[in-house]
């Protein structure tokens, strides 16, 4: 009979730390670029062997001062509770004329345009590394760069929107995760998107599938360097 209780016993310590490690984990979401709900022209997906499933968006040209401020990529992603979020990016820049975009993500950020309105509060600084790397999306302020969260009120859809801003920068993948608090990208756990990640972007699990054929894969092509 005391054998009993205690395995008895065993199995609700068990089944308590497990619902524990379960509802303290981080959620993470992994997708890929050119899988965007929707690609705005004269942003295009283009080929390169060293990104995750060797494609990338960007708007195409020459890194040019002032130059960009046209087209984005737009993600509806599907957030399972509320709280704050942050975001990495796989991304790449040749020079300081090729490294920035604007980010907004709603409802968190207001609905703005801010190819137009230029509110640095959305300006991200991706970091000239002539490489592709991962980045924290970050704001970068007059008054420096700082990392940014989001805080959401409620679950369910939100709409991501990376908005070109220069020439030539380049973004491979998205990182969604609730870990906020991660300095590094080792710290965050960042991942490229796995087969898996990109059949469920696709099939409209991770985030709900609009016009991808038109959109996604109408505008394929290869660059080289």
């Amino acid at each position: 009979m005391k054998y009993g209780i205690f395995v008895f016993s065993m199995l609700i310590v068990s089944v308590f730390v497990l619902t524990s490690v379960s509802l303290s984990a981080d959620f993470e979401l992994a997708l890929e670029a050119e899988l965007a709900n929707t690609i705005q022209a004269p942003m295009v997906i283009a080929e390169d062997e060293q990104t995750s499933d060797g494609k990338y968006v960007w708007m195409e040209g020459e890194p040019l001062t002032g130059g960009g401020d046209q087209g984005w990529v737009e993600f509806i992603i599907n957030l399972p509770d509320d709280g704050k979020y942050a975001l990495w990016a796989h991304t790449f820049a040749w020079d300081g004329n090729s490294d920035s975009f604007w980010v907004t993500w709603q409802p968190s950020d207001p609905d703005e345009n801010p190819q137009v309105t230029k509110n640095t509060e959305y300006r991200w600084s991706i970091g000239t590394k002539n490489a592709w790397h991962w980045d924290r999306i970050n704001h970068w302020l007059d008054a420096g760069t700082f990392d940014r969260e989001w805080d959401f009120d409620e679950e369910g859809e939100t709409v991501l929107r990376i908005w070109t801003r220069e020439d030539a920068s380049k973004l491979d993948a998205i990182f969604v995760t609730s870990n906020t608090n991660a300095g590094t990208p080792e710290q965050a756990k960042v991942r490229l998107p796995t087969e898996e990640d990109r059949e469920r972007q696709v099939q409209g699990l991770s985030v709900e599938a609009k016009d991808k054929l038109t959109t996604t894969w109408g505008s394929l092509k290869k660059t080289y360097r």
